[in-house]
């Protein structure tokens, strides 16, 4: 064979191989995850971002008690707190997409935290398994604090503006928000106090580390007796807590919520994707499942993948319009 022949052949292979991989990767260097079937084979892990013991942490553990049953496999639960999340919201965005690592991500903070500051994910890096929670926000102080009523710690805030501490988890998130909102709304200045997880921020209110705290219903649900709910942002008050007065009939336009949402990255094939959401919502449906939320505290409520990417889109221009009032928003 002539070299001229030899060499036309090798570059027809070689365009072949590019090719090959470009239909592998999309054409845009990602990686795409392909349909197993038979999926799961294998322990699949989920991320949580943020400490042990927290909100999403318990509630993950909730759902670990009926994975197997549902999956025939074992979830595995790993910890990637900080920044608010923003560590572990990343390492779902950027895990492989194989179904084999999910995440369970917090509503606002993947949205407020892209249009805030430089992250290495966006909102819509991932692809929404679903809903499990939403859980509103509570200002709650010790059993033996001064304050009885917000109206006292809004008071004592504002004559002693910056001189009282107020806990949150990270910045950009929903509780960082929440405060924004109570001090816009009050016209006061608290000192915000931010915390890897809402587990480190319960430990900072009980050893007298900060005043108060902005903080998740779910997270005081465990020990009630211990603090004073001096406010909850739902619209009407909340059942688990039926004494505790909204900001809204305070006179205070507060309605806030963290959702926790399960997600995987967003190239994860269709067929695997369609099995997560099937299974995760019988989890969701599941009585023996629903009563053990009751029972610890956390606010469940199912939403579907489809219904979370479609409440995505109006939580991007809430958010946008609110980090623009606040001076807030990365000039990119």
């Amino acid at each position: 064979m002539n070299k001229k022949i030899i060499s036309l052949l090798l570059i027809l292979l070689f365009g072949l191989t590019l090719g090959l991989t470009g239909c592998q990767d999309g054409g845009n260097g990602s990686q795409k995850g392909s349909a197993e079937e038979g999926y799961p084979s294998k322990d699949i892990t989920v991320i949580i971002p943020f400490s042990a013991g927290g909100a999403s942490d318990v509630q993950a553990r909730i759902v670990e008690k009926y994975f197997k049953d549902e999956f025939g496999v074992n979830l595995i639960i790993t910890y990637k707190e900080g920044a608010g999340g923003e560590i572990g919201f990343s390492e779902v965005a950027k895990a492989k997409p194989d179904g084999y690592t999910i995440g369970s991500i917090n509503i606002p903070h993947i949205v407020l935290q892209p249009l805030a500051r430089e992250t290495q994910f966006n909102y819509d890096d991932f692809a929404i398994i679903g809903q499990m929670v939403n859980d509103p926000q509570v200002i709650a102080v010790l059993k033996d604090s001064k304050y009885n009523t917000l109206q006292d710690l809004i008071d004592d805030a504002k004559a002693n503006p910056g001189k009282i501490t107020l806990g949150n988890v990270g910045t950009f998130s929903g509780h960082h928000i929440a405060s924004l909102n109570l001090m816009d709304l009050t016209g006061t200045e608290f000192t915000l106090v931010p915390y890897k997880g809402s587990a480190d921020q319960i430990v900072a209110l009980q050893g007298g580390h900060v005043q108060a705290i902005m903080g998740n219903l779910n997270d005081v649900m465990r020990d009630l007796d211990k603090y004073k709910l001096l406010a909850i942002s739902t619209e009407e008050r909340h059942s688990f807590v039926p004494d505790v007065p909204t900001f809204k009939e305070q006179g205070l336009d507060l309605i806030s919520g963290i959702t926790r949402v399960w997600a995987a990255p967003k190239d994860i094939a269709p067929e695997t994707l369609a099995r997560l959401r099937e299974g995760f919502e019988r989890i969701a449906k599941n009585p023996e499942y629903l009563a053990d939320m009751e029972k610890i505290g956390q606010p469940e409520e199912w939403l579907t993948g489809e219904e979370v990417e479609e409440q995505l889109k109006i939580e991007v221009e809430k958010a946008t319009a609110l980090l623009e009032k606040y001076g807030l928003l990365e000039q990119k």
